[in-house]
């Protein structure tokens, strides 16, 4: 029996209850109906449910996925999803390139126009340009990153503490390993099955297929074919002529569906899609931010064109934060903590991300054992989100930078040893501390020499593509008129 993944109703309603709570709504009187008809809870790991629903219960769950999307939301004004409205949210949005600006080379230039303390003292020298090394240095990182956390990815933090334990890499500072493992340990805590054969020390062979990789992949061949000026229906187009289904999962499958059906953007982040908020957009950000050294704003709006195909609210806001911080540690300027601050800046103030972003830089900040830090972290979110929601992961990634002070291997591996979406908290957090590195011979060895400058993936041509053409081909798109 075929379970498509994402998609089936009544594994999806499960998550919008949720995600109701989650965003404003009260949904005690649709999850009673769902209860009492026998409805199940949202599948706790997997993305459908072992057991096929009877159509009775397909038919209700369609009904009340569509009931509790028509619930009003009490954080409605606090947190919209429309760019206008964003900025409007922002206090501190950053001005718009500084070379324009008359005191764009002065060293008292700022692009934040509060002095409010989430806000960044940024002001980006005019005319800047990534380093062609740095850009290289940043996929590099991304790719180590997303590759130390593939093998742990979907195990709870205790299965990720023990696996790092059992091979004396407690304090996780190189490739997880299953030598010297045992094998009761891996019956309870096993391998990511998809990972295992590719991500494990003794077989990396360069860097393996993985969406983390793929979506900045989409991101530039988006830009090579519009431009910065590129459109969520351009983004929509390129999804459906080279991102197969199959490649998808969460909300991305579901807006694919949704494109399918005839839904246009921005609805398709809409319609029976619990998974809006979730961490899809924010692996699509880096490139957005690599192609926008010294303009955050640019960086954080053409990342909102990109999400909103496929995410709202908070989802969408983690895109754009991301976006802007490595649009500011791009120029190479400035320090991890200035690059955090300016990606607060385009965060709505009274959101929730706005609330998790300040909370993990202020608990990273207190505790010099950074499990005390993740333990925090976990009290707080683990109970209420989903491993794969934007707003813990963001806290996590923020905490991680925050304590590692930017430094690659403890950005990297504090990111994945705080559990939840490993895979792809370690690519972003590989991707700004690598940038902020500023060149490949600046990483350690043990990161690079494993990758072989070699990646796989089935995105239009870039199979087999080295990271430095990759950096080169960024480059072009970054500085592209």
């Amino acid at each position: 029996m075929l379970r498509l993944s994402w998609v089936q109703p009544e594994d999806l309603l499960g998550h919008e209850l949720r995600q109701a709570r989650l965003d404003g709504r009260e949904p005690s009187a649709v999850e009673t109906r769902w209860r009492a008809a026998g409805g199940p809870d949202a599948p706790r790991t997997a993305g459908s449910s072992a057991h096929r629903a009877s159509r009775y219960l397909r038919l209700l769950a369609e009904d009340l996925l569509d009931e509790l999307a028509d619930l009003p939301s009490r954080l409605a004004d606090d947190e919209p999803t429309d760019l206008a409205a964003i900025k409007a949210s922002c206090p501190d949005w950053p001005d718009a390139r500084p070379d324009a600006r008359p005191d764009a080379g002065s060293a008292t230039g700022s692009a934040v126009r509060s002095a409010s303390p989430s806000a960044a003292p940024f002001a980006a020298p005019p005319s800047t340009a990534p380093a062609l090394l740095a850009l290289e240095a940043a996929w590099l990182g991304r790719a180590a990153g997303c590759l130390l956390g593939r093998p742990v990815k979907t195990l709870p933090l205790d299965g990720v503490r023990a696996l790092a334990r059992a091979t004396g890499n407690r304090q996780l500072s190189t490739w997880f390993t299953a030598k010297g493992v045992s094998e009761e340990l891996l019956a309870q805590y096993p391998w990511n099955h998809r990972a295992a054969a590719t991500s494990l020390a003794e077989n990396i062979d360069g860097m393996p297929e993985d969406k983390a990789l793929d979506r900045p992949l989409l991101g530039l061949l988006l830009l090579r074919r519009h431009g910065k000026s590129f459109t969520t229906a351009d983004v929509a187009r390129l999804w459906l002529e080279e991102l197969p289904p199959g490649r998808t999962c969460a909300a991305e499958r579901l807006a694919h569906r949704n494109l399918l059906c005839g839904i246009e953007p921005p609805h398709t982040a809409r319609h029976r899609n619990p998974f809006r908020e979730w961490t899809g957009a924010l692996v699509r950000a880096d490139v957005h931010g690599w192609t926008n050294p010294g303009d955050p704003a640019a960086a954080a709006e053409q990342a909102h064109r990109d999400a909103v195909l496929t995410h709202t609210a908070n989802g969408v806001y983690a895109a754009m934060f991301t976006a802007a911080a490595i649009a500011a540690a791009a120029t190479g300027t400035y320090d991890v903590h200035a690059c955090l601050r300016t990606g607060r800046t385009v965060v709505p103030a009274r959101s929730r991300l706005a609330r998790a972003i300040d909370h993990a830089v202020r608990v990273a900040g207190e505790h010099g054992d950074f499990d005390k830090v993740v333990d925090e972290l976990h009290a707080r979110y683990a109970a209420t989100h989903h491993w794969l929601h934007a707003v813990p992961n963001s806290a996590l990634i923020t905490a991680a930078l925050t304590h590692a002070d930017g430094d690659f291997t403890g950005s990297v591996c504090r990111a994945v040893s705080g559990g939840w979406d490993t895979g792809s908290n370690g690519a972003t957090a590989g991707s700004v501390a690598g940038l902020l590195a500023g060149g490949p011979d600046a990483l350690p060895a043990h990161w690079r020499a494993p990758l072989k400058n070699r990646l796989a993936t089935t995105v239009a041509d870039f199979d087999g593509t080295g990271f430095d053409a990759l950096a080169h081909l960024t480059h072009l798109e970054a500085t592209r008129p």
